[in-house]
């Protein structure tokens, strides 16, 4: 059982990187016998594994026609975006009595990591991993696990990731680094109000710019 959970982990970690390197997209069918024949192992591993990324909502399942990277409309991932800015926003709002100097402390240093990016004009991936960690920051505090993990499936843990290729096309590195200059500056004054309307602001405006990546309408299930 320990050796099928294993190999089940490492194929969910090899779809996730052929989605983040472009090997597959959103719409592609992940065929079970191929995936079994590129890594050498039997179906069930396989099986076990796609199943798994049906509940983190990266796999669609559609009856008799198979198994499918999922593909968001636009609607879908301003939707995602959205409610992950309300999710955050409320999250962060309702904890940032708890944040320390040192906690504010990584978030300056976090930004100021950005800022370097941004001036040595480094490819997206070094601001890409620096946003996560901002955002890991924020939600430290957080004990609200429903809220966590809806937070994440909705916006990081699907839309993110599925059109991560994009991410870096939103904004220029640049003003990646200015926008979490203006959140920590919210973040410092510890207004609630401030803080849940500008990070849910943040997210919104993101969602509006990735939404010009969704497929135009999803084909008919049953089709």
């Amino acid at each position: 059982m320990s050796a099928v959970k294993t190999y089940s982990e490492q194929i969910i970690v090899y779809i996730k990187d052929a989605i983040l390197t472009g090997k597959l997209h959103p719409g592609d069918k992940v065929n079970e016998v191929v995936v079994a024949t590129e890594l050498s192992i039997s179906r069930a591993p396989v099986r076990e594994a796609l199943q798994m990324l049906v509940k983190e909502g990266l796999i669609t399942s559609i009856p008799q026609r198979g198994k499918f990277i999922t593909a968001l409309t636009a609607k879908q991932i301003k939707d995602s975006y959205f409610t992950g800015g309300v999710l955050e926003g409320a999250a962060v709002a309702s904890t940032i009595d708890k944040f320390t100097v040192q906690d504010f402390q990584k978030l300056e240093a976090v930004v100021g990591e950005m800022k370097k990016v941004a001036d040595c004009g480094e490819n997206g991936t070094s601001m890409a991993e620096l946003d996560d960690r901002f955002h890991d920051i924020l939600f430290s505090k957080n004990e609200n696990e429903l809220i966590g993990e809806l937070a994440r499936r909705s916006c990081q843990g699907i839309s993110k990731f599925l059109l991560f290729r994009y991410w870096k096309k939103l904004f220029t590195l640049q003003g990646i680094y200015e926008r979490h200059k203006m959140l920590l500056d919210v973040l410092l004054t510890k207004d609630c109000v401030a803080i849940e309307k500008t990070l849910r602001e943040h997210y919104i405006e993101s969602g509006d710019r990735m939404a010009r990546y969704g497929v135009d309408v999803l084909e008919d299930e049953d089709a």
